[in-house]
C-alpha cells in the first residue's frame, strides 16, 4: 500500500493531509486543524463521530454502542479509527 497523503475536507471547515496509515483524527491534530471533536482517541467514547460523504476508507475497531452496523452502512465512523484510502469529504455530527 502506498503511503501517499490524501486530502481530508470537513464540510464547512478545515482541510488537511492524511496518509493511508494515519488516523484522520490524529492527522487533523498534527496539522493544527480543528473541527472534529477530540475525546479518548481509542474508539470508545464516540466524541469524534463523523459521516464520510465522499471517498473510500477503512476503519479500525470501534465501539458498536457508538457506531452501530446500520450507522456504519450510512457512512458514520469514528475519526480516531478512520484511515483514508482516497481523498475524503467528511461531515461532523
Amino acid at each position: 500500500m502506498e503511503d501517499e497523503a490524501h486530502q481530508i475536507r470537513i464540510v464547512g471547515g478545515a482541510k488537511f493531509a492524511c496518509s493511508e496509515e494515519e488516523r484522520v483524527l490524529l492527522a487533523m491534530e498534527r496539522c493544527g486543524a480543528d473541527g472534529i471533536g477530540v475525546g479518548c482517541r481509542g474508539g470508545g467514547c464516540g466524541f469524534c463521530r463523523v459521516r464520510v460523504i465522499e471517498g473510500k476508507y477503512r476503519t479500525g475497531k470501534m465501539s458498536a454502542a457508538k457506531v452501530s452496523l446500520a450507522a456504519q452502512a450510512k457512512g458514520y465512523v469514528l475519526a480516531c479509527r478512520l484511515y483514508p484510502m482516497t481523498d475524503l469529504l467528511i461531515e461532523v455530527e
